[in-house]
């Protein structure tokens, strides 16, 4: 399926791994060239190298205003302004009851995770407005409509940024700029290998078992049970960023392996 991106150009957020690595990958084979940003100067480059041509990598953290400032000067003068916006980057933040988590573990979960993406689309977004032309994806996860009590600071963080997103999409579709959500449940991901890290440490078995006890203990809704493979994810979002989905705006794409047990509303 042509899904008419060729020769766009497309910024993904949380690049160097993961989900947005896989994304890459997946726009990549659809004819865009793409710009890998991460926190992880070394490992996005590699991530770029690895990846081949069309892709170059830039180092950022996007907790900083002051950086992705600089950010989108780079990127408007050594390379094009992007038609596409991935915001892929993202923490779990700090664990725990929720009314015992610090002031600066609520702050770090919502700098990183929520106004890293409204900084970024200021920056971004506007330029395709103006083009006419655009497209917006923003990785949100099942903790944004189905809260897990020691998981609250990023539980609330991904809330805010589905609601963000819905938002923002009513006022940049009239411009040709269609902004959707897709939320991701217990991907294999970096993240996720440190959670089963620490999950197999505790009860003393292997991260295969981890994985396999928390599907039973913390995940029952999950019918497939496995984790999910970032280019499962990607497919979606690909198919968000793509000539397909022009009428398709405002939406959150569930790709969760049934992980949320309400229905999508």
């Amino acid at each position: 399926m042509d899904f008419g991106l060729n020769g766009k150009t497309a910024l993904i957020t949380g690049g160097a791994s993961g989900i947005g690595r896989a994304t890459a990958q997946a726009l990549l084979d659809e004819g865009a060239s793409v710009i890998l940003v991460d926190l992880k100067g070394n490992a996005v480059s590699d991530a770029a190298s690895e990846l081949g041509q069309g892709v170059v990598a830039l180092q950022a953290d996007l907790t900083d205003p002051r950086q992705i400032d600089g950010l989108a000067a780079s990127v408007e003068e050594r390379f094009t302004m992007p038609d596409i916006l991935v915001c892929a980057a993202g923490v779990t933040g700090a664990k725990g009851h929720p009314l015992e988590m610090k002031d600066a573990d609520w702050q770090h979960a919502w700098d990183t995770d929520f106004m890293s993406v409204v900084r970024t689309m200021r920056k971004f977004i506007p330029p395709m407005e103006r083009k006419g032309w655009g497209r917006a994806v923003v990785v949100t996860s099942e903790n944004a409509v189905q809260p897990y009590p020691e998981e609250a600071v990023y539980n609330v963080a991904k809330a805010g940024l589905l609601n963000f997103a819905k938002g923002l999409s009513r006022v940049t579709a009239r411009n040709g700029v269609l902004v959707n959500s897709v939320s991701p449940a217990f991907i294999e991901t970096p993240m996720t290998d440190g959670m089963m890290d620490k999950r197999a440490d505790k009860q003393g078995v292997s991260r295969d078992q981890a994985v396999e006890s928390f599907l039973d203990e913390e995940r029952p809704y999950l019918e497939l049970k496995r984790r999910g493979k970032p280019e499962e994810v990607a497919a979606a979002i690909a198919f968000l960023c793509s000539d397909k989905a022009s009428f398709v705006v405002g939406a959150n794409y569930r790709v969760d392996g049934g992980s949320v047990g309400a229905m999508a509303t």
